[in-house]
């Protein structure tokens, strides 16, 4: 046998066992119902992530709706393209803005709850097969809303909808009540080596 040989034969003996690993894992994985997502972590891409989701949803023609707890003034490329291409998602915004920008807290809670209202209703809405919650783990951290509020609305959502929460922080129970959760590391970030933010990269 040449070298070339052996190691194929080992490359398909490899493949082989993690195939059968790879199926396995699929014909276990047998409940079917939406799924909760929490993406969190001082990196890049949380957002990012969700609208990734989104779009997937989009693809297979099923209904989507996006809250955004913290951005609102400022737009981003994502705003710009939902609003004006997918008129089929459900957009909500905060409106305020950064909440260390505003530093004005009774305002802040006020719009927090007007805000979680309209995501109440979605997520009590079947139509919806997914919803994103946008940066609504700061609305825990800063003590805006109601934390077994929030999670029993997220817990007691129709079975077939999926939920996305993204952003820092958000305490232990959101972890508990998430199905797959995300710990997005910051190794680097461009923004620390005095790099402006960029257009269509970061917003």
């Amino acid at each position: 046998m040449t070298d070339k040989e052996q190691k194929q034969r080992l490359h398909k003996k490899k493949m082989e066992k993690l195939k059968s690993s790879v199926d396995s894992s699929i014909a276990a994985a047998n409940a079917e119902r939406g799924v909760s997502i929490l993406l969190t972590g001082n990196g890049k891409g949380k957002s990012s992530s969700a609208f990734g989701m989104v779009i997937r949803t989009l693809g297979y023609s099923l209904r989507a709706g996006v809250v955004q707890f913290i951005k609102g003034e400022q737009l981003s490329g994502e705003e710009l393209y939902i609003r004006d291409r997918c008129p089929e998602v459900t957009f909500y915004q905060i409106g305020t803005g950064f909440t260390w920008d505003t530093q004005d807290r009774s305002g802040d809670i006020s719009a927090a709850i007007r805000t979680w209202k309209e995501a109440a209703k979605m997520l009590g809405d079947p139509s919806y097969n997914l919803v994103v919650l946008d940066e609504l783990t700061y609305m825990l951290s800063f003590k805006y809303l109601d934390e077994g509020e929030v999670i029993k609305a997220l817990t007691n959502r129709p079975k077939g909808q999926s939920v996305i929460v993204t952003g820092r922080g958000g305490g232990s129970a959101l972890i508990d009540w998430a199905d797959t959760v995300s710990d997005i590391k910051d190794v680097k970030h461009a923004y620390n080596s005095g790099i402006k933010a960029r257009k269509g990269v970061d917003y």
